[in-house]
């Protein structure tokens, strides 16, 4: 049977302050059943923080304002539901009660909240919190509610493979799955709980443009299907004109614009401006991979070709890409050539003063003459909590430095990945978790720089970024690579990014090299492929 559009979420006029900084400032919102609100902003804008305090993070609650959960309580047994009148329980069959929940005026305890609480499912922006022994089915059940009989465990979990477009990787071990995949079961662990509320904060940010359109066009069934809401963050103005009914643009906490998502979108993108520059100052091969094997034995699943037979040079200050859908091959690549994982067959060699050294041979007079040289960015990065970005940046250095030295160092780096020279004195000193997410990134970008190495490796540098903080990470790119010499190697999905910054690329695919052109004929490539998607 067929419903009316309801409200279920009611976000009134909520402000927050952190240690005296405005992070959210009157944000108002009403979301019907069915319905997707999408948030669009620059770093630091406030996204994550509403993200945070609809979930019910307890370091979240809203100085003002309030977060109105209308929903269906049942008297008998307390469950809660969709808010349509008439309709009783769906657990017991008992009546129910609508009610708006001012869900920040309960006791913590409460049960009414915690069964609110229970029934939001969030993914956070690159937290991959999977058990990594286990099997993506394994990691999907765990997640699915108690009370379930085998069969319909298993059809669920089926459900949910077919969902996220991962039924190909049932029985692959979750530490051996690409960041998107790992997202993708992220997402489906999520989903399993059978939610109400769905939170994502760039919940295709590091999937390749094939891969999130499916997702994009799960996600909109899902949350019209079930009747459900939906608020998501998300840099791609794309997605945020295809998935949301509404749209809010957030800067510094502050509403700039409340509106239908084409409108929001277009204004926001009027500050998207970038202008590629070419280096004529391209040297010799610095690595060179020549029929480079990475293969895995999975007891299940038997020879795994993560990388199969690839053979590439990358050139001294090139700009170099790695692009392909999820699961392609260009992570395991990356790490090939960072000698964190040495090849099963074939060699990658890297140029260390007139020697090629072989990244699979162990020892300070095989990769170990190299790996000093070898900056790495992971997606799954990490500062240190405890520490602030001050320590966390000087540490990286590896050695004795005069603190005023240290300091200016560091100051340095911070401008040179986007930091304006009015923040950084206040950015030094302050605690990774007092920032957002998109500074982090930056900071952990600095941390590669700030080491001075010959080769920087960056594995999804921009996924969860917003356009205008991906022109900084270009610029920073280019201007380190201009003013030291350096040579990048970019693992990414953003064709934008390529497009900007890159020189050439390799197209990756099943684990061999389709193609190595300009970041154009890549571009062009994967274009072809995908119009022929359904």
């Amino acid at each position: 049977m067929a419903h009316e559009a309801v409200d279920l979420l009611i976000i009134d006029n909520v402000s927050k302050k952190f240690n005296g900084r405005t992070v959210l400032n009157g944000v108002s919102a009403k979301l019907t059943t069915g319905s997707s609100l999408g948030l669009i902003g620059k770093s630091a804008a406030g996204k994550s923080v509403l993200i945070n305090m609809l979930r019910g993070s307890v370091d979240y609650r809203p100085d003002k304002g309030k977060v109105i959960y209308r929903v269906n309580h049942c008297v008998k047994c307390g469950s809660i539901d969709l808010p349509y009148k008439g309709v009783r329980c769906t657990k017991c069959n008992s009546e129910t009660v609508t009610k708006d929940v001012d869900y920040w005026a309960l006791p913590e305890r409460d049960q009414l909240r915690e069964e609110i609480k229970g029934r939001i499912a969030i993914m956070l922006q690159r937290t991959f919190a999977l058990f990594g022994d286990k099997t993506v089915m394994e990691n999907i059940a765990e997640a699915l509610p108690h009370g379930l009989d085998e069969r319909e465990r298993t059809k669920k979990i089926v459900e949910l493979l077919e969902f996220v477009n991962l039924t190909h990787r049932t029985t692959h071990i979750a530490r051996d799955l690409s960041g998107g995949e790992k997202q993708r079961t992220v997402l489906a662990r999520q989903l399993a709980k059978d939610p109400l509320f769905f939170l994502a904060d760039e919940p295709t940010g590091t999937l390749d443009p094939r891969t999130a359109e499916i997702v994009h066009n799960s996600l909109i069934k899902l949350v019209e299907g079930k009747g459900m809401c939906m608020v998501f963050v998300s840099h791609w103005p794309e997605a945020i004109d295809k998935m949301a009914d509404d749209a809010i643009w957030l800067d510094a906490g502050n509403v700039m614009m409340h509106d239908i998502p084409e409108n929001v979108t277009k204004k926001f993108m009027q500050e998207y401006k970038f202008e590629k520059r070419e280096s004529s100052d391209i040297g010799e091969p610095i690595i060179i991979a020549q029929n480079a094997k990475k293969y895995f034995f999975s007891v299940i699943r038997g020879v795994v070709k993560a990388v199969d037979d690839v053979s590439f040079d990358i050139k001294e200050r090139e700009v170099f890409a790695l692009v392909g859908t999820s699961g392609a091959g260009k992570t395991t690549t990356s790490r090939m050539i960072a000698g964190m994982s040495p090849c099963t067959g074939g060699s990658v060699k890297i140029k260390v003063g007139d020697d090629m050294v072989d990244m699979s041979e162990a020892g300070p007079e095989g990769k170990g003459r190299a790996t000093p040289y070898i900056g790495f960015l992971h997606q799954e990065y990490s500062l240190y909590p405890f520490d602030t970005i001050l320590q966390n940046l000087t540490t990286c250095i590896g050695m004795k430095m005069p603190a005023e030295l240290a300091k200016v160092k560091a100051i340095q780096t911070l401008m040179s990945v986007g930091f304006s020279a009015e923040s950084i004195e206040k950015i030094l000193y302050s605690y990774p978790d007092t920032l957002s997410v998109g500074e982090c990134q930056r900071i952990a970008f600095a941390q590669v720089l700030i080491q001075e190495p010959r080769i920087v490796i960056l594995d999804e540098p921009t996924g969860t970024m917003d356009p205008i903080t991906k022109v900084t990470v270009a610029r920073s790119v280019l201007k380190a690579r201009e003013e030291f010499g350096e040579t990048f190697v970019i693992v990414s999905h953003d064709m934008d990014f390529i497009l900007n910054c890159c020189d050439r690329g390799a197209l990756m695919r099943n684990g061999k090299i389709a193609m190595i052109g300009t970041p154009a004929e890549i571009v062009e490539e994967l274009t072809k492929e995908e119009s022929g998607i359904k």
